[in-house]
């Protein structure tokens, strides 16, 4: 969540102050919610070195020492892509000749020299941060204040105390599609306040020969969840860059979550979209819905015009979807019914044949439609993303599980089987059928 956060302090270590590699897997939920923290030491208002998102989505490195800021890097890079693993590792070593060797950044395996130019500062010879010394340690948050929270996912986070690194130790360049992957095993010399955390699923616990564990900060939202979702196997979400013209829609926990606030229309999409062939499950919990025309559960062309309102949307003819009255819709054609109207504490399984052009519904486990194909007809050769709206005074609240196990910060009570062997759903997936993700696309 977007106020949780990690902690520990480490033995001070005069050399680490100096020389230290931070290295972290990240997903970004919310571009928008201000600075970002990912990696802190603060020793007070006056004393903090830290790694951060920029409120203009750049990455930052910065150290105060007493009146100065010794060390402000931002890069002009921006990352706004909510879909991405980005993998960030910031090395010092101040003891460097050679001043702009004193700090390296990269991303995704590629070395940053494009810094704005009111903030380039590099350490001076031996400069020393906050870092290693024994103050409290962050991830997530500076550790100061009620914002400054990091909002997204973190996984394969490791940091070596006394040795620069290059972005090579934690990930390469795979020879065959030229993309940057996770080395999930790195070698490297931890050092004394060194770590590896959050490493297939192992949360807190460091896995590295020193035990350093981190402990989950008094008063954090919601605690620490697992997801499957990962930077070997992106899963679908909700796109907060890639809403509809009122934008109104509140996303939260990892965006799987959203939330209608006000009166009028709004609309989401996902991040995935699907075409030509496969079968694709997801889930959705309905936390409540008032009204009658709210679309809970559907899919539109990418090609659509977010633009539009959503009654535009779902009345054209590149929808599809079930409505909270009961009744599908396809490309701005009322089916009837297919199931029961309204779905408050309901889970829709919604199952999309792609290979078949057919949509199936289930509600907690039970095929809706007497088991046939709600929607027929389907036009597969064009890519489909899955979408909710509200309109007309229709409020929804639902918590969707593409299949990383949870609804909002809740691990579903008993899962269901999965033959494909790709997320983790409650109720037993079709057979045949996968979650929407990269390694889902490509089964």
């Amino acid at each position: 969540m977007a106020n949780t956060y990690l902690t520990r302090t480490p033995s001070s270590s005069s050399s680490g102050r100096r020389t230290f590699t931070w290295s972290g897997w990240i997903k970004r939920n919310n571009v928008t919610a201000g600075y970002q923290n990912l990696f802190s030491a603060y020793g007070g208002a006056n004393y903090y070195t830290r790694i951060l998102y920029w409120d203009t989505q750049e990455l930052t490195v910065s150290s105060k020492q007493g009146s100065n800021f010794p060390v402000d890097l931002r890069s002009t890079t921006k990352h706004r892509d909510t879909n991405a693993w980005y993998h960030i590792v910031v090395a010092m070593d101040s003891t460097q000749s050679t001043v702009t060797d004193r700090i390296k950044i990269y991303f995704n395996g590629v070395r940053q020299t494009g810094f704005h130019g009111g903030d380039s500062s590099y350490p001076s010879l031996n400069e020393q941060c906050q870092i290693n010394h024994n103050d409290p340690h962050y991830i997530g948050h500076l550790g100061s204040g009620s914002s400054g929270y990091f909002d997204g996912i973190m996984s394969h986070v490791h940091f070596a105390d006394g040795t620069a690194y290059p972005a090579s130790t934690f990930g390469s360049t795979d020879s065959t599609t030229g993309e940057w992957k996770i080395n999930t095993s790195p070698s490297f010399t931890p050092g004394t306040n060194g770590f590896s955390i959050l490493k297939d699923g192992n949360g807190v616990t460091d896995v590295s020969a020193n035990s350093n564990n981190w402990t989950i900060g008094v008063g954090s939202g919601g605690g620490l969840s697992k997801t499957e979702d990962s930077p070997s196997n992106v899963f679908c979400t909700w796109n907060p860059n890639y809403r509809g013209a009122r934008k109104d829609l509140t996303l939260e926990n990892g965006n799987t979550y959203f939330g209608y606030q006000n009166s009028g229309d709004s609309s989401v999409s996902g991040t995935i979209a699907v075409s030509g062939s496969g079968k694709y499950y997801w889930e959705q919990r309905i936390a409540q819905i008032n009204g009658t025309n709210a679309a809970v559960a559907g899919a539109m062309h990418t090609t659509e015009d977010w633009n539009e309102t959503p009654t535009e949307v779902h009345s054209n003819n590149n929808t599809f979807g079930v409505r909270s009255n009961g009744n599908a819709w396809l490309n701005g054609t009322n089916l009837g019914s297919v199931t029961a109207a309204t779905y408050n504490n309901d889970v829709l399984g919604i199952g999309f044949d792609v290979d078949n052009a057919r949509v199936y519904l289930w509600r907690n486990g039970v095929a809706q439609n007497s088991g046939n194909a709600i929607i027929t007809g389907i036009d597969t050769s064009k890519n489909w993303i899955p979408f909710g709206i509200c309109h007309g005074g229709a409020r929804v609240s639902t918590s969707t599980n593409w299949g990383n196990g949870y609804f909002q910060n809740n691990p579903i009570s008993s899962a269901g089987t999965n033959a494909s062997g790709n997320g983790i759903f409650e109720y037993d997936v079709p057979s045949g059928y996968t979650a929407i993700s990269t390694k889902g696309l490509n089964l």
